[in-house]
């Protein structure tokens, strides 16, 4: 350190390069790791300026120092895929720190010299469109000694002992004198488009930032969606900055589609008006694109380094802006903060749903993407810095914002959703900061004896049933009414202590898991304060939202025939229906197409409807509101001539709510009871308001089935299905 600190010619110090598997195993991985980073603070004492790594490899990936100022590995796989695929996985281990590769090469004597080259061509090429920091080749020269003596069975020198050039030295000086940034040619146009709402206190420097962009074709646009402050005079402030203004506040995804209909470009891309971006932002979010068979690519939002400590304290908080990995290469969801569509993409899904006002534009638009069989990039060097919200108050606004959002997610998409209106994801939440809390410790398969090539970690499982306890229901359902009883009998003081104490402590410790960058002393108690709030907030927005999901719309059923059709058949459960074959297979309603088509048909009326899952017991489910729901199984019985017999069957049932709400009173009377009936004898009449409930839902669910079966009867009647009396004799 003392000898190149500040040297031009020096990048940076590897204190160390590949500890050996078995002395990790032997020292262990967690005070190794800690010894490297008191090599690491030694160096900086010295050079505080220096920029410090360790070099490691994929057998022992595991290796951890969080005192890093970017990381390095030495990999050397030749098969492409692999080669791309192990890269994917690096960025995202990295905690959003640089990736550089320092060593990567191959071996000439093995693979013969022109393949040399081909190899070495096919990883410089994977590593500049991945994004890395970097390249260094190994090596120079096959003149190489190791403990004194000359290495004799292998060459990766892109020159032999001689210093004569290989044809991997050619291909090697041709790759390093090109821009080591990707830039696609021909450049398709590209529309940055930024949806702003009193963004001011951030939107310059959003734009400044994009001023830089070093992309050759490119057009920055902004919606000011209704603002009442100084938006649109900053935006003024940028002469190439396409402004168009919202005479009142529409809402984010109908800002987000003023901006969709101006664009001129092929590739759209979204950035919110707290965000920066680095001068590379666009050539690699492109870049993921055009190369790969996606309709749309997404990057990392990582915090900035100026944030303050309450929003550092935010973003090791639940419920970030965070995108959701099917693989290392592909994703499930990508943040809007951060993301790009090819223009007809988003046209032919219709763009986004000016339903969601505030959030939730983004998740429902990735879901149609891949509703539609298309699939989403993940680019982690396209990454953007994004403000967190810099105060309690912001943030949980932010989180009430969410569950406003999740519950009309969960209208438009129930098959994603749980009981409780919790997302469902297929794939693993990306976040940097952020986990889940666990009970168990982390493992490493080091193979037998510690041989294994690559050597993984295994973190522990998280534990939802933890988070349970942090829960708005929990609180309701448990803590509450403890809280209560315990006035009345000092029997449920105890319990009602446990109960709020289990939240407590399953906060503590999801804040004492979380990486905090520059903690003060308050940081940690704000993020577990932080993590005992937001669930609550977020939950009570979902379930407000949610109770006023409306009833079946009644509106629909326009005529009095059609009223009378749905009363007069709502006793009945099922039903069968004659399908003549047609004359072209092509008009001939199918089970599956009868399914496909009334589905659409009643969510265009208004309905919610969830598809069979590949688990369920139905084919669709009609939601009736909060309490109650009606599934519908098919089956078709085929007649000689090519006709069939299409059979329905309604099933109603009360809803997973309503199970709770109800089994919860139960309990909780007859706790009340055995505690109070000696003080109170007449403390068991309570008991007669049970029934209030589910009569009140019992009602709910006959005006659901004589919805549905108005719905039904009607949608036969447009599509020739003659309905059979006595649930089917064949005509």
């Amino acid at each position: 350190a003392r000898l190149c600190a500040g040297h031009p010619a020096v990048f940076g110090l590897s204190v160390a390069n590949e500890f050996a598997p078995d002395l990790i195993r032997w020292s262990g991985r967690k005070q190794l790791g800690e010894f490297v980073n008191q090599l690491i603070y030694e160096a900086k004492s010295i050079a505080p300026e220096v920029l410090c790594t360790f070099s490691n490899y994929p057998t022992t990936e595991y290796l951890e120092a969080d005192a890093v100022d970017f990381h390095s590995f030495n990999v050397y796989l030749h098969n492409p895929n692999e080669f791309r695929n192990y890269l994917a996985r690096l960025e995202n281990l990295t905690d959003g720190k640089p990736l550089l590769l320092t060593e990567t090469g191959a071996d000439s004597i093995r693979q013969g010299e022109p393949h040399q080259a081909e190899i070495i061509r096919g990883k410089l090429e994977t590593i500049r469109h991945a994004g890395l920091a970097g390249a260094i080749l190994f090596s120079y020269t096959d003149e190489w000694f190791t403990g004194g003596y000359p290495i004799t069975d292998w060459a990766f020198g892109v020159v032999d002992a001689q210093r004569q050039p290989k044809p991997s030295a050619k291909v090697v000086q041709e790759i390093f004198a090109q821009d080591f940034v990707p830039c696609p040619k021909p450049s398709p146009k590209v529309s940055v488009i930024v949806a702003t709402r009193n963004g001011g206190r951030t939107l310059a420097s959003c734009l400044r930032s994009l001023e830089r962009l070093e992309y050759p074709d490119y057009e920055v646009i902004v919606v000011n969606d209704g603002s009442t402050d100084d938006t649109e005079q900053i935006a003024k402030g940028f002469p190439k900055v396409k402004l168009i203004n919202h005479p009142r506040n529409q809402g984010l995804s109908v800002a987000r589609n003023t901006g969709l209909k101006a664009a001129e470009g092929e590739i759209i891309v979204y950035t919110d008006d707290d965000c920066r971006v680095n001068e590379h932002w666009l050539n690699y979010l492109c870049d993921g694109l055009i190369h790969s068979d996606c309709v749309a690519v997404g990057g990392p939002n990582y915090q900035p380094p100026e944030d303050s400590a309450v929003a550092r304290a935010v973003m090791a908080s639940p419920g970030g802006p965070a995108a959701v990995l099917l693989t290392d290469q592909i994703a499930e969801h990508i943040p809007g903060c951060n993301m790009a569509f090819w223009k007809w993409a988003l046209e032919e899904i219709g763009g986004f749903d000016p339903i969601f006002m505030k959030a939730g534009d983004d998740v429902d638009v990735c879901w149609r993407i891949q509703q539609k069989g298309w699939k989403i990039a993940w680019q982690p060097a396209a990454f953007v810095w994004h403000a967190r919200r810099n105060t309690v108050k912001a943030y949980l606004r932010q989180q009430y914002g969410y569950g406003e959002a999740e519950s009309l997610l969960a209208c438009k998409h129930p098959e994603y959703f749980n009981s409780l209106g919790a997302c469902i994801w297929k794939g693993r939440i990306y976040a940097t900061n952020t986990s889940i809390p666990s009970l168990g410790h982390s493992r490493v398969y080091h193979g037998i004896f510690g041989n294994a090539l690559f050597q993984t970690l295994y973190s522990p499982a998280p534990a939802p049933g933890l988070l349970a306890l942090t829960s708005l229901e929990y609180h309701i359902g448990i803590t509450l009414p403890l809280i209560l009883l315990s006035i009345f009998s000092h029997f449920f003081i105890p319990l009602a202590a446990v109960s709020l104490g289990a939240s407590i402590a399953t906060c503590i410790l999801a804040a004492c898991q979380q990486k905090l960058e520059r903690p003060r002393w308050w940081s940690r108690p704000l993020v577990a304060l932080l993590w005992f709030l937001q669930p609550i907030y977020r939950s009570y927005a979902r379930y407000k939202t949610r109770l006023s999901e409306p009833s079946p719309p009644l509106q629909n059923m326009e005529s009095l025939e059609a009223a009378a059709l749905g009363s007069f058949n709502a006793h009945k459960q099922s039903f069968a229906f004659w399908i003549e074959k047609a004359e072209s297979p092509k008009t001939t309603l199918d089970r599956t197409t009868f399914l496909n088509i009334f589905q659409d048909d009643l969510t265009q009326k208004g309905y919610i409807v969830r598809q069979d899952m590949g688990w369920d017991d139905f084919d669709l489910l009609i939601h009736g509101g909060f309490w109650t729901r009606l599934g519908l199984l098919t089956f078709c019985e085929p007649h000689k001539d090519g006709n069939a017999m299409l059979r329905i069957r309604f099933t109603t049932r009360w809803s997973s709510a309503f199970k709770t709400i109800w089994g919860l009173s139960i309990f909780f009377k007859l706790l009340l009871i055995a505690s109070l009936h000696s003080v109170c004898p007449w403390i068991w009449t309570i008991l007669i308001l049970l029934p209030i409930l589910p009569l009140w839902c019992r009602s709910q669910k006959k005006t659901l089935m004589r919805c549905v079966t108005s719905e039904l009867l009607q949608f036969a009647g447009r599509h020739g299905l003659r309905l059979m009396e006595h649930n089917g004799s064949r005509p």
